[in-house]
């Protein structure tokens, strides 16, 4: 059985370190949750501003990294409670982005609407990094609001 625990930034991302198999820990966030099963953590879910400055409105949240060691529904279970808690931190948005190659699967187990591609395939203009962060290819935007 799934169980939900509050998570420091530090460990949530010392569990991305460890686990996720594109992108690197975050500098911030607004709060981190986790997953546990048995006692052991299975997964983690970092939320913050969302990096968009276009979607950045105050009242919209970005689960920043979402990473699991694979087990069964705990991403599903993760989305489902970022959103959760953001809803009662009174957001009224919630969005992530996912490759392009990646199906979407737990995302839609967890009741979010997939948006269409979002962006493009690098950072551009003066404050791109010198090196990729992510892999670079298209992605989508997932989402779910209060309607």
């Amino acid at each position: 059985m799934l169980n939900l625990i509050p998570v420091s930034l530090s460990e949530a991302n010392a569990f991305v370190a460890m686990h996720h198999r594109t992108h690197k820990p975050v500098t911030g966030h607004k709060f981190s949750i986790g997953c546990t099963e048995n006692g052991r953590l299975v997964g983690v879910a970092i939320v913050g501003r969302p990096v968009s400055r276009h979607l950045d409105d105050g009242l919209t949240l970005e689960v920043n990294r979402l990473c699991t060691d694979g087990t069964k529904n705990a991403c599903s279970f993760l989305y489902g409670a970022a959103w959760r808690a953001a809803r009662a931190m009174g957001y009224r948005k919630i969005i992530t982005y996912i490759l392009d190659t990646e199906s979407g699967a737990s995302l839609r187990a967890a009741g979010w609407d997939c948006a269409g591609l979002a962006g493009g395939k690098r950072w551009t203009g003066s404050r791109r990094p010198a090196v990729d962060l992510y892999p670079p290819q298209m992605k989508y935007r997932y989402e779910k609001s209060v309607e």
